[in-house]
C-alpha cells in the first residue's frame, strides 16, 4: 500500500482501489475489511495532494473519497479525480459518517459515482456502485472477481 508500504509488482498496481481519508485509522480500517473480501488495496492518502498524487502514479479503477477531508473538500477531490468522465479517470465513490439524507444534494451535484456510507463500506456495495457507473469496460476485472 502506497504510504504504508506501497505493492511495487506491476501487475497488482494495474487493478486496485484507493482509500482517501483523512482520519488514518478509518483508512486503515477499511483497508483491512476490504481486503479481507478479496479487494487489493493498492494506496491510502489522508490528503487532496496525496490521493491526486497516488492516482496518477497508481492509476487504480477505484477512489473512495471522504467528502470531509480535514480542512479540504472531498468534493473538489472528486471533480478534479472524476475530470471529464473519460475511461481513463477512476470510477469516484464518496464516503461519510454522515447521514446520506443529510448530503442528499451534495452527493447529486457531485461527478461521483455513488456514495456510501462508512457503516455500510464493503466490497459487494462499491461493486454494486462500479456496476451502476456504466464504466464496465474500466472495471470488468472488479466485477468479474464479485
Amino acid at each position: 500500500m502506497r504510504g504504508a508500504g506501497a505493492y511495487s509488482d506491476p501487475e497488482v498496481v494495474g487493478f486496485g482501489l484507493v482509500v482517501v481519508d483523512d482520519s488514518r485509522s478509518f483508512a486503515g480500517a477499511a483497508s483491512m475489511l476490504l481486503e479481507r473480501q478479496g479487494r487489493r488495496v493498492i494506496g491510502v492518502a489522508g490528503t487532496s495532494a496525496e490521493a491526486v498524487e497516488l492516482v496518477a502514479d497508481l492509476r487504480p479503477d477505484v477512489v473512495l473519497v471522504d467528502l470531509m477531508l480535514g480542512d479540504e473538500s472531498g468534493l473538489d477531490l472528486a471533480q478534479v479525480l472524476a475530470g471529464d468522465g473519460s475511461g481513463d479517470a477512476p470510477v469516484v465513490i464518496l464516503i461519510s459518517a454522515y447521514p446520506p439524507a443529510d448530503i442528499a444534494e451534495l452527493i447529486a451535484a457531485s461527478p461521483a459515482a455513488g456514495f456510501l456510507p462508512k457503516s455500510e463500506l464493503s466490497s459487494d456495495a462499491i461493486g454494486q456502485i462500479v456496476a451502476s457507473s456504466g464504466r464496465l469496460s474500466a472495471t470488468a476485472t472488479w466485477l468479474d472477481e464479485l
